[in-house]
């Protein structure tokens, strides 16, 4: 996967994707890619948010630790 991709950009090409298959858009034969890449996207933006989750909960577990 592209170590340059964003959450965003992830999202918003599986928000394409989607598309692309609910107007059926998308022909059957690029049909298999086109659900390999958004399975790849979510795995990305699933990675993402728990990275996010952890970063965040340790930081306030930090300001917790701190006396004021």
């Amino acid at each position: 996967m592209d170590t340059s991709l964003t959450y965003e950009a992830a999202y918003k090409e599986l928000q394409q994707i989607a598309r692309e298959i609910e107007t059926e858009s998308v022909s059957v034969d690029i049909l298999a890619a086109r659900v390999k890449r958004a399975s790849e996207l979510i795995a990305f933006c699933q990675t993402r948010l728990r990275a996010t989750e952890a970063e965040v909960e340790n930081i306030i577990q930090q300001m917790e630790d701190k006396p004021l």
